[in-house]
């Protein structure tokens, strides 16, 4: 099982991250726990600048924009 995160304010771009994310790693066959983080200060810990982010098991795997399908089929192809 993956831990997701979704780093962000909750606004639309992050929701659509986090949506993608879901039906992408259904569609994979991963299970994935998907947690959203709008804390400020916990999103800056990470390092990340510009949102929506993602952190996967810990590693920040993305930041700033709406990820492609593609490339979220990508980090879950080593599963």
């Amino acid at each position: 099982m993956k831990e997701v995160k979704v780093l962000g304010s909750g606004c639309a771009n992050c929701r659509t991250t986090a949506a993608l994310i879901e039906e992408v790693a259904q569609a994979k066959g991963v299970a994935v726990t998907m947690q959203k983080v709008e804390e400020p200060r916990e999103i800056v810990g990470y390092g990340v600048m510009s949102t929506p982010g993602v952190v996967i098991d810990g590693k920040v795997v993305h930041a700033g924009g709406v990820p492609s399908r593609d490339k979220i089929a990508g980090w879950f192809s080593a599963v």
